[in-house]
């Protein structure tokens, strides 16, 4: 590589970290990586962003670009060599579902395999956030800030619905999902056929971060899903298709094809997240009833500046439990990504997506509409 001209700041065990960097070594735009324990992440990029969150691309212009959908439309815009988005429109609308799917429903259960089972990684765990905390403090003394770290993640299961209620429900999910992901990397080395894209970036971020590096959820991936971990590791090189897979090519499959064996992860994907997805939209719906906000709102519970906003706790059933969450607006507005590339397509890609998502069951979490459309600005989420 030469040499570097952009900074990504973030941590090995942050889950959208992952994500960014993954796209970044596939794309084969040259960086370099700093922790947030770096003085400048506190003096410089922080306050230009807004928020204490990781990861940024610092880029050699000086810009700052946060959120990864952010992170991959900027770098897709700057650099058109090497697309990493499928051509086909089909292709394309799939790639912006996963993404979505992955990057938002996936969340809580990462975060589940994380801090249930902390006990069982305690010390793993110490030592990754303890990355994290300022370089000037001694070892000790950065354990003991990522114990307060790690208290602060470990709070966030109850708002993410991760209940003793509902975790078996949620783990045996995540079991289903890995055996369909697994017979599908089997036979091709990304989701979409011979190069990644969006679809496998999102994927990856809870699937690298916390579920295939963290002991206890990487042990259960590598002994019941071995093609997945594999994927995992593949993700995180430069190469597009390693030697397992050398009659394949290094493209997406030719004219806009889906896989046939990735159309069993989307179904599982439309019908874990349908119930979740349709509840967070009528949320926000009455949200936006009961406050009537003006073109670029924050949205927000509180009206503060937040990543990933909270509204009110939705109520929903799912796999025979009751799920009670907050309701997660981020997740809204990447599905939004996913419907507009689908509003966008041509008649005969039209015909050819309606039919696999009726194949697969996705018509009626793609027809889910808001009363008004989100967009991003200044790093938050606001009304448009």
């Amino acid at each position: 590589m030469t040499q570097p001209n952009y900074t990504l700041w973030g941590t090995p065990h942050s889950f959208f970290t992952g994500k960014a960097r993954s796209y970044l070594l596939k794309k084969r735009i040259p960086f370099r990586e700093l922790m947030p324990s770096a003085e400048r992440f506190a003096a410089e990029v922080a306050p230009s962003v807004g928020h204490v969150v990781m990861p940024v691309l610092e880029c050699p212009s000086g810009e700052y670009v946060q959120d990864t959908s952010a992170i991959i439309d900027h770098c897709e815009a700057e650099h058109r060599e090497n697309s990493l988005h499928p051509e086909g429109q089909v292709q394309g609308v799939i790639a912006h579902f996963l993404d979505a799917f992955g990057s938002n429903y996936l969340a809580p259960l990462a975060m589940h395999y994380r801090w249930t089972y902390r006990a069982e990684q305690e010390e793993f765990l110490q030592a990754e956030f303890a990355r994290a905390a300022p370089l000037s403090l001694s070892y000790d003394m950065r354990l003991a800030a990522a114990r307060d770290m790690m208290d602060q993640f470990a709070g966030f299961l109850d708002p993410l619905g991760v209940t003793p209620e509902v975790i078996p429900a949620m783990e045996e999910s995540y079991v289903e999902l890995l055996a369909a992901l697994d017979a599908h990397l089997r036979i091709y080395p990304y989701l979409l056929g011979g190069r990644p894209s969006r679809a496998d970036f999102g994927m990856l971020a809870p699937l690298y971060a916390h579920l295939a590096r963290d002991p206890v959820p990487g042990l259960l991936m590598k002994t019941i899903a071995p093609a997945v971990a594999r994927w995992t590791e593949r993700m995180n090189t430069q190469e597009i298709v390693d030697c397992e897979y050398q009659c394949l090519g290094e493209d997406y499959l030719p004219n806009d094809q889906v896989p046939a064996s990735l159309e069993p992860v989307l179904e599982l994907a439309f019908a874990h997240w349908g119930p979740g997805i349709a509840a967070d939209i009528q949320e926000y719906n009455g949200w936006l009833e009961a406050n009537s906000p003006s073109s670029g709102t924050i949205i927000s519970a509180d009206g503060g500046r937040h990543v990933h906003p909270f509204l009110g706790t939705i109520e929903y059933p799912w796999r025979n439990v009751t799920m009670r969450r907050a309701c997660h607006v981020h997740s809204i507005w990447q599905l939004q990504r996913a419907q507009n590339a689908a509003a966008q397509v041509t008649e005969d890609a039209t015909l050819r997506l309606d039919a696999m998502l009726k194949r697969t069951g996705g018509k009626d979490l793609f027809a889910l509409k808001t009363n008004h459309p989100i967009e991003r600005c200044d790093n938050v989420l606001v009304t448009a």
